[in-house]
C-alpha cells in the first residue's frame, strides 16, 4: 500500500479482547502438517460431479428449448455458474458417505448414484451466489459479469424495451430460483434408494432453510442489526459455513444411514471448518489477488460487506479510523487509494491477524475432530486434505 494512504493507526498497540486466545499464526503460514492423500481421488470426484451436472443440464436444455428459444440464455447461465468452483460441497458430502457407508443401512448404495445426489449441492450453491450478487450489487463473479449484470447487458444488446437494470435483476432472481428447483430434481432423480433419499431430505431441508435465513441475516446486519464480531460470525455460520461443510457432511452420512455418534462427529468437524472457510473467503475478498480470485479486491469494501474483518477493525480503531470506515466502507464513489487506506486500517488494527489466528485455530479443531471421527481411514484422509484446501486456498 502507498505511504500517502497509510492509516494513522500504524504502530498503535492492540488491546486484548475478542479472539485473543493464543499466539498468532503468521499470515501465509500454517502450523498444521500437510495431509497425505493421492490427488487422484479428489480429481476423480470433481470430474464425476462435473459430468453429472453436464448430463442433467443437457436434459434441461432440451426441455427449455421445447418451451421457447428465448430460454436458452437461462440454462446457459446456470451451466456457466455450475462450471466454476472447487466442488467442495459435493466432496464433503461424498466423503461423509464413504466414511460411514459401512456403519449403517446405506452399504448397498451405488457409488455413481451417490455422486449424482451430492452434485445437487452445486445447484444450491449457484442459487445462493446469484441471489447474493443481486443483494450486494456485485459486478463480477468468478471472472465474469454477475448474473444480473450479464442479463442487463443482454437487454441492451437485444434492444429490448423497459429498464435494463430491472430486467437483469429479475432475470437473476429467476435464474437463482431455477437453480434451486433443479437442485431438488437432481437429488430426487439421482438413483439413490428411497430409504437414502428419505434420510437425506431432512438434512437437505434444514440446509436450504439455513442458507436462506442466513441471507436475510446478512441483509439485517448490513442495515445495522446483529452488530459486532458475534453478529458477523452468526451471519457467516448460517449464510455460508453451515451449507459449505456441516450440512454436506451430514447429507453424506444420512445417505449412509449412520448413527448419532457419526452425526455428532460431522458437527464437530463441520462447524469450525465451515467458519474457517468463510473467514478465508472474507480475507480473500479484501486481500486476494484479483487474477486468482476472479474479482476485484475492492468489491467487498465497495459493497460495504460487514465481515468479521470489519467488525474487529471497528472495535480497535481510534476516532480517525472509525471516520475512515464510515466515509469509505460501502462508498461506490471511493477510489482505489481509498480502499488501500481501508486495507491498511484493517491490518494496522490487528483485525487481519486476528482473523488469520481464528482461521488457524478453527482449522486445527476441525482436523483434530476428523482424526477422532468414527469414519473409514480413506475418508478421514480425504476430509483432512479438503480441510487444508478449504482454509488455505488463494481463490
Amino acid at each position: 500500500m502507498n505511504g500517502s494512504t497509510r492509516s494513522p493507526l500504524a504502530g498503535r498497540p492492540r488491546t486484548a479482547g475478542w479472539g485473543d486466545t493464543g499466539p498468532m499464526t503468521p499470515q501465509g503460514t500454517t502450523a498444521l502438517p500437510a495431509p497425505a492423500l493421492a490427488a487422484a481421488d479428489l480429481d476423480r470426484l470433481r470430474a464425476a460431479v462435473s459430468a453429472s451436472l453436464t448430463e442433467f443440464l443437457e436434459r434441461q436444455r432440451t426441455t427449455l428449448a421445447g418451451m421457447a428459444a428465448g430460454l436458452a440464455p437461462v440454462v446457459d447461465e446456470v451451466a456457466a455458474l455450475a462450471a466454476g468452483g472447487k466442488r467442495l460441497r459435493p466432496s464433503f458430502a461424498y466423503w461423509g458417505w464413504r466414511g460411514a457407508r459401512d456403519t449403517g443401512p446405506g452399504t448397498g448404495e451405488d457409488d455413481a448414484a451417490v455422486l449424482r445426489a451430492v452434485s445437487a449441492l452445486e445447484f444450491v450453491h449457484a442459487s445462493a451466489l446469484v441471489h447474493d450478487d443481486v443483494m450486494d450489487g456485485a459486478a463480477t463473479r468468478r471472472g465474469r459479469p454477475a448474473t444480473h449484470i450479464g442479463f442487463a447487458a443482454r437487454h441492451a444488446a437485444d434492444a429490448l424495451s423497459g429498464d435494463g437494470d430491472l430486467f437483469g435483476t429479475g432475470a437473476a432472481i429467476l435464474v437463482g430460483d431455477l437453480a434451486l428447483v433443479w437442485s431438488d430434481e437432481l437429488l430426487r432423480c439421482s438413483g439413490i434408494s428411497e430409504g437414502a433419499l428419505s434420510r437425506a431430505r431432512a438434512v437437505w431441508d434444514t440446509m436450504r432453510t439455513e442458507v436462506t435465513a442466513g441471507q436475510y441475516l446478512d441483509l439485517l446486519r448490513a442495515a445495522g442489526g446483529l452488530p459486532g464480531p458475534e453478529g458477523a460470525l452468526t451471519v457467516a455460520r448460517y449464510k455460508s459455513a453451515g451449507y459449505t461443510v456441516q450440512r454436506p457432511l451430514q447429507l453424506g452420512v444420512a445417505i449412509a444411514g449412520a448413527g448419532p455418534r457419526v452425526v455428532e462427529a460431522t458437527t464437530a468437524i463441520g462447524l469450525p471448518l465451515g467458519e474457517a472457510f468463510q473467514l478465508r473467503d472474507d480475507v480473500l475478498g479484501v486481500f486476494g489477488d484479483p487474477a486468482v480470485t476472479g474479482k476485484s479486491a475492492d468489491d467487498d469494501l465497495r459493497e460495504g460487506k460487514q465481515t468479521l474483518l470489519i467488525a474487529l477493525a471497528e472495535e480497535e480503531a481510534d476516532a480517525a479510523g472509525r471516520r475512515l470506515l464510515d466515509e469509505l466502507l460501502g462508498n461506490a464513489a471511493a477510489r482505489e487509494e481509498d480502499f488501500d487506506a481501508l486495507r491498511g486500517l484493517i491490518e494496522d488494527t490487528g483485525a487481519r491477524d486476528r482473523v488469520e489466528e481464528r482461521i488457524a485455530q478453527s482449522t486445527a479443531r476441525a482436523r483434530a475432530a476428523i482424526a477422532d471421527a468414527p469414519l473409514a481411514d480413506d475418508a478421514k484422509a480425504a476430509l483432512d486434505a479438503l480441510a487444508v484446501a478449504a482454509t488455505s486456498r488463494t481463490a
